[in-house]
């Protein structure tokens, strides 16, 4: 059941992507993750969609490990499309109306808008799984480590938020595992928890979450006495065995992605910013029209 979460899992591969060093991916991760949330047009989703694609088979990664991310968010794409198209009101001088009944109404600015959240979401999750699933959760630390060294100017503990981050990382695909160890066996004992009510399925996790909280605190004491044994100190003249350098594979996939970004939203910028003068002057000359 909760195998289908890949978040926090590495798939090995040697494809291009897997090579690129992490930083560089982590970076344009953050920019894709931004770039979509300025997207308006669906002709603009469809060329990202292609764009994942690509990445996608760049990676090697398999196609059903990034769409089963999607499984891990799919109460929060309802609800957020369901709450969209209920809670969004159009303009009544452009939008139409759709249904009304009771205190909701439903235009179609509302279904446009739950479709591109719908979309921005499965696309962040997405976009996200690809990084994870291509970098291990020891280089993801030591690029957030690389990318927040500045910070130590100002006496903040860079090193510790990597290390949480990366323990954290690191723990959810074990949790997963364990959860489902857990609901197997509580199964074969004959718990039930597909059937009854809300109540009564909640009632049903309580003897999962007891001994998932009593397995999360013993791991967390055995990995704390293997760093106290190894005489851990947190970053004080710490090394790594491997330094990330960057290469060329870097920069192709920087300008390849900042291009693809680039281009896209100049071209279709520009091409509103064009309908927009060309509707205005339609409406300033109708107006002359009229006036004399």
């Amino acid at each position: 059941m909760l195998k289908d979460v890949t978040f926090g899992q590495y798939y090995p591969s040697n494809s291009f992507v897997h090579k690129m060093d992490a930083r560089i991916k982590f970076l344009l991760c953050l920019v894709f993750m931004v770039g979509i949330f300025f997207v308006q047009s669906f002709v603009v989703f469809g060329f990202i969609t292609v764009f994942l694609i690509i990445l996608i088979a760049s990676s090697r990664v398999p196609l059903k490990s990034i769409l089963k991310s999607i499984k891990g968010i799919i109460v929060l794409l309802l609800l957020t499309v369901v709450l969209n198209i209920f809670f969004t009101k159009g303009d009544p001088e452009k939008d139409k109306l759709l249904v009304s009944w009771w205190i909701f109404e439903i235009w179609d600015a509302g279904l446009y808008f739950a479709a591109k959240m719908f979309l921005r979401l499965v696309y962040l999750v997405m976009g996200s799984s690809v990084l994870t699933l291509t970098t291990t959760p020891v280089d993801l630390t030591h690029a957030i480590e690389s990318l927040l060294k500045p910070l130590k100017v100002i006496r903040v503990p860079v090193h510790e938020l990597a290390l949480i981050m990366s323990l954290t990382l690191s723990f959810i695909p074990s949790l997963m595992e364990e959860t489902d160890r857990i609901i197997n066996a509580q199964k074969a004992r004959g718990a039930d928890f597909d059937t009854g009510g809300l109540v009564k399925r909640a009632k049903a996790f309580i003897p999962i979450l007891i001994p998932l909280l009593v397995g999360g605190f013993r791991r967390a004491e055995e990995l704390a006495n293997a760093m106290n044994s190894r005489c851990y100190e947190g970053a004080t003249k710490r090394t790594q065995m491997r330094v990330m350098k960057l290469t060329w594979r870097d920069l192709v996939g920087t300008l390849v992605v900042l291009l693809f970004f680039v281009t896209v939203f100049v071209i279709f910028g520009m091409k509103s910013q064009w309908i927009n003068a060309n509707v205005d002057w339609l409406y300033i000359n109708d107006v002359n029209w009229l006036y004399f």
